[in-house]
């Protein structure tokens, strides 16, 4: 009966401070929202590079404002003026909003087309994305190019490559290749993320629950693509992404 009270309280908890988070998140960018709508003005990568502290800013807001202290590790791993793929994983629909703003410099990540159509939040959705229809093959095959224009422009680029949140009961979902066809053939070297605890602040079951919990963002050494076939380097950055979570996700 004790056990069933608490889960109660806690579901109960977790709703109000999801409400809570949705007037801090649509609160504080509305606040920044002229100064995204400023940097139509420009074009790439200008514009990446003038919306990239606006949106660092908006994440800062957020995150403190909701309890979820956000700690970074390895960015030393970023070397000045290089441009990097970064592989994160995905268990969590926070994990798109915090990884961009706190990457190590101007990038992009892929998105997925349908949250573009959310009013007002698509403006700053658009900003730091590359959109993908994953429905059709024509937006894929346009969203690869794109990719490749993120890079050519001196910018990383972020990509999810388990494709969708992690809701298994495995550490990692097999990885698609996108993300390892892009570094073979642009032979740019992939720096791994891996994120902790945003399932707990923001998890798939139950819905709509938002938790106070201390973020973690750990990025590893770059492993370069220089050798390896797509399916090779896959293999590579999968397995040491898994070690690594393994290893820590008990200590964060």
């Amino acid at each position: 009966m004790f056990a069933y009270l608490k889960h109660i309280m806690k579901l109960i908890l977790g709703r109000i401070w999801a409400i809570y988070g949705i007037i801090v998140f649509a609160g504080s960018m509305l606040l920044l929202m002229p100064l995204v709508l400023l940097t139509k003005l420009y074009s790439e990568p200008k514009k990446s590079i003038v919306f990239y502290p606006i949106s660092k800013l908006w994440m800062r807001i957020f995150l403190w404002g909701t309890g979820c202290p956000l700690k970074i590790v390895g960015k030393a791993h970023f070397a000045k003026g290089t441009q990097y793929i970064v592989t994160s994983n995905h268990n969590s629909l926070l994990d798109v909003p915090i990884t961009s703003p706190f990457i190590p410099g101007t990038n992009k990540t892929i998105g997925k087309i349908e949250l573009n159509r959310i009013p007002i939040f698509k403006y700053m959705y658009e900003r730091g994305s590359v959109l993908v229809d994953r429905r059709s093959d024509a937006s894929r095959k346009k969203s690869y190019e794109l990719m490749k224009q993120v890079l050519a422009n001196k910018m990383h680029m972020c990509i999810y490559p388990e494709g969708t949140r992690n809701q298994s009961n495995e550490v990692l979902q097999p990885f698609k290749e996108g993300a390892f066809r892009l570094a073979v053939d642009t032979q740019t070297a992939i720096i791994p993320c891996l994120l902790f605890n945003t399932s707990k602040a923001l998890p798939t079951k139950p819905n709509f629950c938002y938790y106070p919990t201390a973020l973690q963002m750990h990025f590893l050494p770059p492993i370069h693509p220089a050798g390896h076939t797509v399916a090779s380097l896959n293999e590579l950055v999968y397995n040491t992404m898994r070690t690594y979570y393994v290893a820590h996700n008990g200590l964060v």
